[in-house]
């Protein structure tokens, strides 16, 4: 009986010691995670709810912020501008990192120096690509609009000046950027489809676009689908980009939601009426990609 209790004892003291181990490799981290994301999050639903700016104390306004929302025409130009550029963005990006992901995924000589030239925008400074593309686009002296005069274009787009061609020059900037990232997961993704698959395909008579359609594409799922989550949040959230290379010009033609948060924040310090836009922004994000999951469930189902 006596070795029994001291066993449970011994048995209890080794779990203790595991669990006190355990605790000291989570809590520096869930600390970090509390204080930095956690908090600051429970925060933004409080003030969401709010009149509150950095020089005052935070009013209780209930709906208030929300009903204003709703008749607030440049949110609805903000949001518009967000739909736009992820309708857009996110194929054009999807498309050019499939294709490089094909491209440099042969055993070619020097493929690994292409594979770091197509991922280098997307680990270079966003201030410096920005303002690189601002001289490209240039509607004077830039070298794309020079091109095409030297094509026939007799009128070439204003670009980043134009109302009307300053959204396409930001998307085309965005998807240059950003496709050397998503081209490095297809790669991955295009690593864990069996040879013997292919080989198959070869037997059976299939040809290039039969085999990337019967097997690359339904091999390449999970990611694919992995790829559209990313690019769907990453698009309706985009800010840096936009504020270095048009500021939301020109007039509003390119203003997006997260810029308009900044703007309504951080310039006209009005707190509350940001977080109230934020709290939408995320209800925008989490939604979609709710939608997302069920159709990408449904279709694994089938």
């Amino acid at each position: 009986m006596t070795m029994r209790s001291a066993h449970r004892r011994r048995s209890g003291r080794v779990v203790l010691r595991d669990t006190a181990v355990g605790w000291s490799f989570l809590l520096p981290n869930f600390a970090g995670f509390a204080v930095l994301t956690l908090v600051p999050l429970a925060l933004l639903f409080y003030y969401a709810f709010t009149s509150w700016n950095v020089f005052g104390g935070a009013e209780w306004t209930g709906l208030e912020n929300f009903r204003q929302l709703l008749h607030d025409r440049s949110f609805r130009t903000a949001l518009t501008n967000t739909v736009y550029y992820t309708v857009f963005h996110i194929p054009l990006t999807l498309v050019a990192a499939l294709g490089l992901a094909l491209l440099l995924n042969r055993k070619l000589r020097g493929v690994a120096f292409f594979r770091t030239v197509a991922f280098f925008p997307y680990i270079t400074s966003i201030v410096a690509l920005a303002q690189v593309w601002n001289m490209l686009f240039s509607p004077g002296y830039g070298p794309i609009n020079q091109f095409l005069r030297a094509v026939g274009v007799d009128h070439p787009p204003g670009w980043t000046t134009s109302a009307d061609w300053s959204m396409p020059a930001v998307i085309i900037v965005g998807t240059w950027r950003e496709a050397g990232y998503y081209m490095l997961l297809f790669l991955a993704g295009l690593q864990t489809i069996p040879t013997q698959l292919y080989e198959a395909a070869k037997v059976d008579g299939a040809n290039a676009w039969q085999r990337l359609r019967a097997v690359t594409l339904p091999g390449l799922r999970p990611t694919t689908f992995f790829v559209v989550v990313m690019l769907t949040i990453g698009s309706f959230k985009v800010f840096d980009l936009i504020l270095v290379m048009t500021n939301g010009g020109p007039g509003q033609s390119t203003l997006v939601v997260s810029q308009y948060i900044y703007q309504k924040g951080f310039i006209e310090n009005q707190l509350g009426y940001a977080s109230a836009i934020s709290i939408v922004l995320f209800a925008i994000c989490f939604g979609v990609t709710v939608v997302q999951f069920l159709v990408n469930r449904r279709g694994s189902v089938r």
